[in-house]
């Protein structure tokens, strides 16, 4: 079953005949192919794509023979062609996406198709929460160009570095090495910087004694990868010592505690114990981890409200840390793919505390 077979299946269980698709990640999970101004148009017997001119040589190249291409522009307005389609099958009920098109937006489409939009985000959010195995393989793409990154970046590191510097590295790495960009601004924070969890990269200069905090990750074919590393530079106290033990305990319980079927806050509360246990529990601010694919950040999470259980194929980051505010910070971030019977780790940068 294709993308668009599943998504048929769910238009079907909603009592839907069409969906309209304007988000750009939605978009590429139905039809391999996104465009920002486009939109997809999926009903019961067919499927569009509408794009313009600057696209239609790439989106030939690229979508499947049961998705057929409409080109608007010169004078063909994108609401009219999808207004044509939907008259041309006498279809009335159209799923809207009412989480990530603006409310403006949302009634213009309707005041241009003649139609009343059903909100279905949901359909979406469950569907991309269950990995299928080609969007597993881009996945594993994805973190393994971030661990040749890492390997690259470590060797740059030393006193005198600044915090810009690593970002910059980290940034050039993933797309030496095949990264279609970042998935997300990376991280790059040093000695009393590393507490803060999302610290933005400045002039701060690498000291002797240091932890680095660094949290970065790529897109490849579409997809995330994310990961963190957290590193001593000349030295580490007792005291980071004993923290980085800590948060790395804490993600081995969390991680052998993940598999689908059981909660996020069953995989979240493994965690948080080990780091309660040792008497960090106020510097553990976040969750365990979210989840990932086309976004950085998905559905369903391992937080400690999260009672949804995991299905069959979540990626979800583990990601547990201690931020002591004025001292340092330690994250260790993997990812995982959850089966009926635990999960697969697809990060295999060493967790050894690295002193450089």
């Amino acid at each position: 079953m294709n993308n668009v077979e599943r998504i048929r299946s769910k238009l079907l269980s909603s009592d839907l005949q069409a969906v309209l698709i304007t988000d750009e990640k939605n978009q590429r999970y139905a039809t391999g192919f996104a465009f920002t101004d486009g939109a997809v148009l999926i009903t019961l017997k067919s499927a569009f794509l509408f794009t313009d001119s600057r696209y239609i040589e790439a989106a030939q190249r690229t979508v499947a023979d049961n998705i057929t291409l409409r080109l608007f522009g010169a004078g063909k307005r994108l609401s009219q062609l999808i207004k044509a389609e939907l008259d041309n099958e006498n279809i009335e009920k159209i799923g809207g996406e009412e989480g990530t098109l603006s409310h403006g937006a949302y009634l213009a489409y309707e005041k241009l198709l003649g139609r009343t939009l059903t909100p279905c985000q949901g359909i979406f959010s469950e569907l991309r929460a269950a990995k299928t195995a080609e969007e597993q393989k881009h996945m594993r793409s994805a973190q393994a160009i971030a661990e040749l990154a890492l390997n690259d970046v470590l060797g740059i590191i030393k006193p005198g570095v600044s915090e810009r510097d690593i970002a910059a590295e980290i940034t050039y790495r993933l797309l030496k090495h095949g990264g279609e960009g970042n998935s997300f601004d990376p991280i790059a924070v040093t000695g009393k910087n590393s507490s803060m969890p999302h610290g933005v990269p400045g002039d701060t200069l690498v000291k002797s004694g240091d932890f680095i905090t660094m949290d970065f990750g790529c897109i490849k074919n579409g997809y995330c990868s994310d990961m963190t590393r957290t590193v001593a530079v000349g030295y580490a106290s007792d005291e980071m010592k004993n923290v980085y033990g800590v948060v790395l305990n804490a993600q081995l319980a969390g991680i052998k505690a993940a598999r689908a079927g059981v909660t996020g806050h069953e995989i979240d509360a493994a965690a948080r114990d080990v780091i309660k246990s040792a008497g960090f529990g106020e510097f553990f601010g976040h969750s365990f981890g979210h989840s990932l694919g086309l976004d950085i950040h998905e559905m369903p999470s391992a937080s400690p409200s999260a009672e949804t259980k995991m299905p069959v194929g979540a990626v979800i980051s583990a990601e547990p840390g201690i931020y002591l505010p004025g001292k340092f910070g330690v994250r260790i971030e993997d990812v995982l793919i959850l089966n009926e019977t635990g999960c697969e780790n697809i990060t295999h940068a060493d967790k050894d505390l690295i002193i450089l």
